[in-house]
């Protein structure tokens, strides 16, 4: 796996895990969904699954709910996240720099999220990362743009992109990998995340790069 094989014009970026540190939002807004089912968690550790897959998949995989108990559960999520959660949230410290020199660069830049697209345009609006993406990409509020490779897609989509060998994802997570493949794209696996060496190697993540600042290696 040579991490600096190649470079890429367009970068798809993750926005949970890979551009943000949004654990302490997700995972309190998990725990206030749960309470709603009597269901007490407070390892909050435990709750990292949450970050990056859709909720409809961690909810149904990590709690074994139904399907109709699932939308419940999204909507409970919801309530807290929309008010309070999506501000428990930071940028990682270096990727502002690395946004900053990958635009700079001339590079294409776009959000492809599995989060909700009104929550992902609020999120790199407060935290003034606008001015770096040419598009912030992610999943309808009613649950259409279920899965990551469909983001993915509409996002090349929205920015008319045709060469999709010039892309590549950055994410953390096993979803970002499986999406890209699927939409045909490559994908470099991001360790400072939540997302482990082991799953990103078995999704068959194209390189693996353990800093903020390695995304840099390929543009």
């Amino acid at each position: 796996m040579d991490n600096r094989n190649r470079t890429y014009n367009i970068f798809f970026f993750d926005l949970d895990g890979t551009l943000t540190d949004s654990s302490l939002g997700i995972t309190n807004s998990v725990i206030y969904a749960l309470k709603k089912f009597g269901i007490e968690e407070t390892d909050r550790r435990k709750l990292y699954s949450f970050i990056g897959p859709p909720l409809t998949v961690s909810f149904e995989k990590y709690c074994g709910f139904s399907k109709e108990e699932t939308e419940r559960a999204v909507e409970y999520y919801r309530e807290y996240y929309r008010d309070r959660g999506i501000f428990e949230n930071h940028v990682y410290d270096g990727m502002e720099e690395v946004l900053k020199e990958l635009k700079n660069q001339g590079r294409t830049l776009v959000v492809a999220t599995s989060k909700p697209e009104p929550f992902a345009r609020q999120i790199i609006e407060h935290f003034r990362l606008a001015q770096y993406f040419d598009y912030v990409a992610g999943m309808e509020l009613d649950g259409r743009r279920a899965t990551k490779a469909e983001v993915i897609r509409y996002a090349l989509d929205a920015c008319k992109i045709t060469d999709r060998s010039q892309v590549l994802m950055v994410g953390d997570r096993e979803h970002d990998v499986i999406g890209a493949k699927a939409a045909g794209i490559d994908c470099l696996g991001i360790l400072y995340g939540f997302g482990t060496r082991e799953e990103l190697t078995r999704a068959g993540a194209d390189y693996i790069e353990k800093t903020v600042e390695g995304i840099l290696h390929f543009s």
